[in-house]
């Protein structure tokens, strides 16, 4: 039995997992104006739910294409 996910699937899953907590932990930090809850938490939070995670469940192994 094969894996479903890559080793380069499960890093970028983990990373995209690492980049949305850092983004919640930068959006609660300080009053409402501050700058990193402003601009950096939801830069984040996009980057990790918008980009990383679909990448890592979307991303083909060529190895594996050949194969099958």
């Amino acid at each position: 039995m094969h894996n479903l996910f890559t080793g380069k699937q499960v890093a970028l899953f983990v990373t995209g997992c690492i980049i949305i907590t850092l983004g919640y932990i930068l959006l609660a930090q300080g009053p409402v104006d501050n700058p990193l809850s402003l601009s950096w938490a939801p830069f984040l939070l996009v980057g990790g739910y918008c980009i990383l995670i679909p990448v890592a469940i979307i991303l083909k192994d060529k190895e594996r294409i050949k194969t099958k």
